[in-house]
């Protein structure tokens, strides 16, 4: 054995300790400060032993990746769909594409139950769920001509697994996109530093993709820079509009036109060319998210902040405020993108794999891209238990539970036992540059106030109100891209199934099938948005709780499909790396569903929820501008629940199907054959351009 082998064991077994060490600093401490510094630590130690290790195996004793066979980018090369491109703008574009809100809303609400629960799960799950989803994915569509998780099941599952599969990624896609909606309407309600932050972002996107390709064409890293500054150039004019009488009066909207707003927004997005607007909103979201990430993590290992947030809370028994329902099981559906996350599977499947140049790459694309994402999780976990309780509760607390007056707000915080006065909640509000922040439900503005007190501390407290509009600009920059992207695929997605009825809605340039296909997902996804936003409880404790479950539901039916061809390649010793994680998303996701129908807590049952509203409404209590709204609340909530039993009963459909085929393959009875592409070697060059 060699020196540099015997150093390499050793290193990597320090590694290992100290990862074993910071986790088990984290999951045992009870009563004493915990430094924040132990969360970067354990996140690091975990995902370099899980990537080295883990990740290796699987790509070559189970995968068998083959660096000497041509990818479909290669094979099917037409400049447009198909191009063989470098592997670190491959990395950047489907890290920019998977990396939405969920990593920085989903483990901030789930910080109700105290920080352990969701470190602790983001840790797990992303190293044996999310990464192996990502990764095996990426590979099964990369041997398959980049294929669609929809064809992929079609193909591999036959006719019944396969429509399932299809109508559940649509619908679950209209689910997902609403939140997203809603969480930026929460962020800009009543702000108009970020109402025009956000506003100014979008013709800087526009106008680098016009700079980009007709002004400067072939000049990246000027477009890059020229982009960058732009961006931050914003947040400083929002500043400036926010001091401006008439301008500030044009900006501060309440949530329901800042919604109609987005929803027109989402509808342009879909129809405009994709080098005008998605592209380089795209591209230079990824510098932002990158930089702002490594700028939080070099904050955080400086300041070395102290974790205020107990690790356990009293909500774990299902009495939180932010949302109804107890630690199990669901924090682990709200947490969702952080550790595992179904979209990332539309992205990984017929995307990624039209790009990637070799086979090599898939390990670094897939799986270090969730890494990445879940170490974003683990940053929005420090930044939001760094905060007072007192204060997080305050600030995602909907008005509904603790009272629609700062008086009352901080009387019901304070009985939880976590402590805050008025008079500090107005000090942070005229700090970060807002009126309130009393009830700024949904994650991004308690999100924001905790980046900028870090940011703050480490690059001047004299500038929070700057720091704070940065990161909800970065915030919304993260939103806007995924709300972006997923509006396109839906249209697709959509498009593809009217093709089957009338081929010409099928073509995607035709611009009158674009118009209605478009039309009919913006409205779709514009509809649950709008009953977010009118709900008195902020949305969020009835659409999160649903975008958890269907996000777990599409990363089960992406496992699925997985396991299935698993078995169906002979590999059957080794089906439990994924079929271990779908078992496990199906138990949560199952019990979810379960507790979301037949709960009697109002807090969480979408049947109790309506029957509650319902007979307030028949008595008269309720007050005139909640009486109003409150038919359209009770039908969504019946709808809520139809939606989560059809998802969860096409779930185990497509599972049941799954299970049959590998059963039949196993007894060597006929089933739909491996629809993996013949092998071809590559013609690229070993140290290619594209690789290197």
């Amino acid at each position: 054995m060699t020196n540099n082998k015997i150093f390499q064991y050793i290193a990597w077994a320090a590694v290992a300790l100290l990862g074993a060490a910071t986790v088990g600093g984290i999951a045992l401490n009870r009563g004493e400060p915990v430094n924040a510094l132990w969360f970067v630590t354990a996140a690091l130690c975990v995902y370099a032993i899980a990537y080295r290790f883990y990740a290796a195996w699987i790509t070559s004793k189970v995968l068998l990746v083959d660096p000497t066979r041509a990818t479909p980018a290669e094979r099917l090369n037409n400049g447009h769909d198909f191009v063989p491109t470098n592997r670190w703008v491959v990395f950047g574009h489907h890290f920019a594409a998977i990396a939405g809100p969920g990593p920085l809303v989903g483990p901030t609400l789930a910080a109700q139950f105290g920080y352990l629960p969701g470190t602790l799960w983001i840790l797990v799950g992303a190293v044996l769920g999310g990464c192996v989803q990502d990764m095996v994915t990426l590979f099964f569509s990369t041997r398959r001509n980049g294929r669609s998780l929809g064809q992929m099941a079609r193909d591999e599952l036959g006719a019944v697994g396969g429509i399932a599969a299809l109508i559940a990624t649509m619908l679950i896609m209209i689910i997902l996109i609403a939140v997203l909606g809603l969480v930026v309407v929460n962020a800009m309600k009543h702000s108009p530093w970020a109402t025009s932050t956000i506003a100014a972002t979008i013709p800087v996107a526009m106008f680098i993709g016009l700079y980009m390709r007709n002004i400067r064409p072939g000049r990246v890293l000027e477009g890059s820079l020229l982009g960058v500054t732009l961006l931050l150039l914003s947040v400083a004019f929002g500043g400036w509009v926010d001091h401006q009488p008439v301008l500030h009066a044009w900006f501060d909207h309440p949530a329901l036109p800042l919604a109609w707003a987005i929803i027109i927004y989402g509808f342009a997005a879909a129809i405009l060319p994709v080098w005008l607007l998605l592209a380089p909103r795209d591209y230079l979201s990824t510098y932002m998210k990158l930089g702002t990430v490594v700028l939080l993590a070099i904050a955080i290992v400086w300041l070395q902040p102290t974790v205020k947030m107990p690790a356990l809370t009293q909500f774990t028994d299902g009495t939180g405020p932010i949302f109804g329902g107890k630690l199990f099981p669901f924090a682990f559906i709200v947490i969702a993108c952080g550790a595992i996350s179904g979209f990332h599977s539309l992205i990984s499947s017929g995307t990624t794999p039209k790009l990637l140049s070799n086979e090599r790459d898939i390990r670094m694309i897939g799986y270090g891209g969730m890494a990445l994402e879940s170490f974003v999780a683990i940053m929005a976990v420090i930044a939001a238990t760094v905060l007072d309780p007192g204060v997080f509760f305050a600030i995602n607390s909907p008005a509904g539970v603790v009272g629609a007056s700062a008086a009352d707000a901080v009387a019901k915080i304070s009985s939880w036992g976590f402590p805050v006065t008025a008079e500090q909640m107005h000090n942070l509000a005229q700090q970060m540059g807002e009126a309130t922040l009393f009830a700024r439900t949904g994650g991004a503005p308690s999100l924001a106030v905790g980046m900028a007190s870090i940011f703050g501390s480490a690059f001047g407290s004299n500038m929070l109100a700057l720091w704070y509009h940065f990161v909800i600009m970065f915030e919304a920059v993260f939103i806007l891209t995924t709300l972006d992207a997923g509006t396109r695929v839906g249209r697709f997605m959509l498009q593809d199934i009217l093709g089957n009825v009338w081929p010409k809605l099928g073509e995607t340039s035709w611009l009158p099938s674009v118009l209605l296909t478009s039309g009919i997902i913006v409205a779709a996804w514009g509809y649950f948005l709008y009953i977010g936003v009118i709900d008195p409880t902020g949305g969020i404790n009835i659409l999160w709780p649903l975008f958890g479950i269907s996000n777990q539901i599409l990363a089960a039916i992406a496992l699925s499909v997985a396991t299935g061809i698993l078995v169906k390649s002979g590999n059957l010793k080794n089906a439990w790396i994924t079929g271990l994680p779908l078992t496990w998303l199906v138990i949560i996701t199952s019990s979810a569903v379960w507790e979301k129908l037949t709960s009697d807590d109002v807090r969480v049952g979408f049947f109790a929820a309506a029957h509650n509203l319902s007979d307030k409404l028949a008595a008269g209590t309720l007050p005139p501008a909640k009486a109003s709204v409150a038919p359209a609340l009770i039908f969504n909530l019946q709808l809520d629940a139809a939606l989560a039993l059809f998802f969860a009963a096409l779930l185990w459909l497509i599972v049941l199907d799954m299970l049959r085929i590998c059963i039949r393959h196993l007894k060597g009875k006929p089933v739909p054959p491996l629809s993996e592409a013949p092998h071809q070697l590559t013609q690229l060059e070993e140290a290619a351009w594209a690789r290197d």
